[in-house]
This record gives C-alpha cells, structure tokens and sequence, in this order.
C-alpha cells in the first residue's frame, strides 16, 4: 500500500478522528480531504490529528467554482488550508455557467485567468493547483474544463509544480484520445484518482461512482499511461456514492483495499 491514498469523501459520513483511527489501524498511512469536513472539525484540529498520526495528506478537495462570486477569496483561503495541512496539491473544479449565461468558452476563459490570478499565492506557498477535468455531463453547473486538452491548455501556460491536471479515471475513461496525452504528460500529471463508472446513473449523476473493479473503466491501461509518464506519487481512491456512504466507515475502507490490489 504504499502508494495507496484513501479519499475521505469516499467514506463521507465517517467521522474525521475515526477516519484517522480506522486508517492507521490499517497500515495506510496517506489520506485526500476535503474542506468542509475539515473546517467542521477546525483546521488547526485536523492539522494536528492527520500529523499526529503520521499520516501524509496527499491533496486538498476541493477548490475552484470561479463562477461564483467571492472566488478570488475563497481560493486563496483553499491554498492557505493546504499550506497548513502540509499537502503539496489543492484541486480545483472550474465551476459551472454563470447563472443565466449560455457562454461557455467565456467561462473557460474565466477559469484561466482565475488560476492565473491564483498561481502566485499557490506558488508562495508551495501548492499545486490541479486542474480537474470533469465528465462532459457535468459542464453547464459543476465545470466547464471537461477534457484533458482544455486542462493542459490552461496548466502549460504556468510552470510544472504550479499548475498541474488530475488524472480521475472516472471522468476521462469515455475519451478514446486521452491514454497518449496523459502517457506524454510527465510532470503535469498532479495526482492519480480512481473511481469505476457503473450504470444505471442515479438523479443528479454526481453520486453515480463506483468502488474500482465494479463497473466498466479499464484501470490497467490508466495505470499503464500514468506510469509511462513517470507519475510515482500516490494513487486516490474517490468515490462518491449514497448507497456505499450508508455502510460503515472500516467496511468501505475494506472494501476500497480489496479492490486496489497492489497499490
């Protein structure tokens, strides 16, 4: 396990102290959070708990929605949350539309100038911001960055280490073109998620992943492509899903280990 890293939001109800208890008595020792949780327990508090029990946060979750208003703040506190939990990557989510627009290349013009505008705070304190491209499904209301072209685009007008992409299987295992690029993008690659697509998608399709193996995503030529770009950090396992969130905490965990043999 020693790359292994288990995203809290894959066990969404499973309350941070015992998240923290049911990892380390499982010998995984990397772990992704996110925001709300954190700020619900404190941010010093959950600081001090992850570090106290030598776990290494593997990235933030998550930032962005630069449609809305109070962005430029919101995202500069984001960084500031990662800075003090000691994780090098935040991710980012672009957002959706503006409310009542119909201008999506606007928007997606927005998000590069809104990261721009970001990378110097990110970069004073030693945080990547990773670019997540979301299933086309999701870009009129969560994010108009949908494919890795257009995440790219936007990273490579920064530094490596600055701007970096997420490699989420869930999200990119439909596009026949992506498996190259990302075997070709070498440092941008900022972290590695794994998420199955299963169907029937439930309403509002946000809650529609499955653990990995249980539906039709080909991980062994994801894991194929991250490894020919030289990407050695750590692999998340994020997803998210009501039916699996109403079961335990340690047997999600069980669960997700089973599943990702090896890593």
């Amino acid at each position: 396990m020693s790359r292994f890293s288990f995203n809290q939001i894959t066990a969404k109800h499973w309350e941070l102290t015992e998240l923290v208890k049911g990892l380390v008595d499982a010998g995984v020792d990397k772990v992704a959070l996110w925001r709300e949780p954190v700020a619900e327990y404190g941010l010093e508090r959950s600081a001090a708990l992850v570090r106290d029990a030598g776990l290494t946060v593997t990235t933030l979750c998550r930032s962005g929605f630069f449609q809305l208003d109070g962005w430029f703040d919101d995202n500069r506190r984001a960084i500031d949350e990662a800075f003090e939990l000691q994780t090098k990557t935040l991710v980012l989510v672009s957002g959706g539309l503006p409310e009542g627009s119909r201008d999506i290349a606007g928007a997606r013009a927005h998000v590069a100038d809104a990261i721009a505008q970001l990378v110097p705070h990110a970069a004073a304190a030693g945080v990547t911001l990773a670019i997540e491209p979301l299933h086309p499904m999701y870009a009129a209301d969560r994010c108009v960055i949908n494919t890795w072209d257009q995440a790219m685009a936007i990273a490579e007008q920064h530094p490596v280490g600055q701007v970096g992409v997420t490699v989420d299987t869930y999200h990119l295992w439909w596009d026949d073109t992506v498996l190259p690029k990302i075997e070709a993008a070498g440092e941008r690659i900022a972290i590695y998620q794994l998420a199955d697509w299963i169907t029937p998608l439930p309403a509002g399709v946000l809650t529609g992943r499955g653990l990995p193996g249980d539906g039709c995503v080909d991980f062994a030529a994801f894991h194929a492509a991250v490894e020919k770009a030289g990407y050695t950090g750590p692999i998340e396992v994020e997803v998210m899903n009501e039916e699996l969130w109403r079961r335990p905490g340690p047997e999600i965990l069980a669960d997700t280990l089973a599943g990702c043999p090896g890593l």
